[in-house]
């Protein structure tokens, strides 16, 4: 008996937000997807087609479960199995931070799709600089780790990644910010925890 996708459960605030810029019918590469929670919800409710790429077990079983393709695969390694903006848009959400070859990945994203979006957690936040004026690093809901445990290589306030995508010749087509799930409009790069980015080729 074969196995029926599992109907896609609300998405995470962030991941919602890059799901609205999705158009219908895309075809998406969902990088470090995780358990397939976006592609799933991108499949059954705005027709998207196309895959994931994870390199956790666990997390490419739970991709399968929900009816996702999703080849398993550790994204610096390279992604030469795809051709050229061989999709509308790739996707990498709240993962830039602990990747070695940040401007590699950036790179090859903006070749493969016509579009990417990128989530991080915003280290220009009030609470990270008062942690480290108290002499701390800090540690928060979008950042849970402490400094000996943590995956993060790369932390970056919404200023550093706007200046990194302009040193790749990558225009930024759109951007949110978030705190607590919700939009921040006033002094959003010292407010925000998490910063999302649209952006193609210049």
């Amino acid at each position: 008996m074969s196995v029926l996708p599992e109907a896609p459960a609300a998405l995470r605030p962030d991941l919602a937000w890059v799901a609205d810029w999705i158009p219908d019918g895309a075809r998406v590469l969902d990088l470090g997807c995780g358990d397939g929670a976006l592609m799933a919800h991108l499949q059954a409710r705005k027709r998207c087609r196309g895959y994931g790429v994870e390199i956790d077990d666990a997390a490419v079983l739970r991709c399968v479960q929900r009816g996702v393709n999703v080849i398993q695969r550790d994204i610096e390694a390279g992604l030469d199995m795809f051709a050229a903006t061989q999709f509308d848009v790739v996707v990498l959400s709240m993962a830039i931070q602990a990747t070695h070859r940040t401007e590699h990945v950036l790179r090859e994203m903006s070749s493969l799709g016509r579009e990417a979006i990128v989530s991080f957690p915003n280290f220009g936040h009030w609470y990270h600089a008062w942690s480290i004026l108290r002499g701390r690093m800090p540690v928060s809901r979008e950042m849970p780790y402490h400094w000996y445990d943590t995956p993060n290589l790369h932390l970056a306030t919404a200023l550093d990644f706007e200046d990194l995508l302009g040193k790749l010749g990558l225009r930024i087509t759109g951007k949110v910010f978030l705190a607590d799930g919700r939009p921040v409009r006033w002094l959003a790069s010292q407010r925000s925890t998490q910063a999302i980015y649209r952006f193609r080729r210049a």
